[in-house]
């Protein structure tokens, strides 16, 4: 039994049994399914064998046996899934939320969270990554309409902060931003706010730099521009 995949130009024979070295990569995990996910930018169709678009469940297995694939189809896209490792941990699971909104969540191969990402009308909203001993390596939050961030966040390893960036006023869109060395000392801050027409983020108000001995230096800003004394 074979299934294949129809995209807007031909189709593309994929066999229902997978060698786990050819679509398992060691960063990125299991894509080939994502292409299948209208909801997160995906623009093809899954078929069954006699070329209708795939309705309901459907499985894919390694050429172990193990399954590598569990997903909801509905006219050819995934609605819901989850693709495994070959130990049986699950590698990646899909659900829609709302008529708007759905999450993606990536594990890593001893089943800890990897990923989590929260999209909105397609895009990723809110997305946060995990170092394999469960610190978050980076989050951030936009806007639902995209335009501008609400926070971008990062981290070290052990959990010391490396960049924080933090709106502090949603009217004029104004925020703060700290930015340390690698011994958790601050090595910057200062505000900065977000420009429509620039579509950016600029300096904007008093601003501090430290150096590694926390000798500091003030400085001043006026739309991305240094005033000068």
């Amino acid at each position: 039994m074979k299934f294949s995949f129809a995209q807007f130009f031909g189709q593309i024979p994929i066999p229902v049994k997978y060698n786990e070295a050819k679509v398992v990569d060691p960063t990125y995990g299991i894509t080939m399914y994502e292409k299948l996910n209208f909801y997160t930018g995906g623009d093809s169709v899954r078929n069954d064998k006699k070329g209708y678009a795939c309705q309901g469940w459907m499985e894919d297995i390694y050429e172990t046996g193990q399954t590598i694939h569990k997903g909801f189809y509905e006219d050819g896209h995934l609605k819901l899934y989850k693709n495994f490792y070959s130990n049986g941990n699950v590698e990646r699971s899909f659900k829609q939320v709302d008529f708007k909104r759905s999450n993606l969540q990536l594990f890593f191969p001893d089943g800890k969270l990897k990923s989590d990402i929260t999209y909105y009308d397609g895009k990723e909203q809110i997305w946060t990554d995990y170092y394999q001993n469960g610190q978050i390596e980076y989050t951030e939050e936009s806007d639902k309409s995209m335009e501008y961030l609400i926070y971008r966040k990062s981290y070290a390893e052990d959990g010391k902060p490396q960049e924080l960036f933090e709106m502090t006023d949603p009217k004029k869109k104004i925020y703060s931003k700290k930015e340390y060395y690698e011994n958790g000392n601050i090595k910057s801050e200062g505000t900065m706010k977000y420009s429509k027409a620039m579509i950016d983020y600029q300096k904007d108000g008093n601003w501090k730099d430290y150096d590694e001995s926390g000798k500091v230096t003030q400085s001043k800003y006026v739309n991305g521009d240094e005033v000068k004394d």
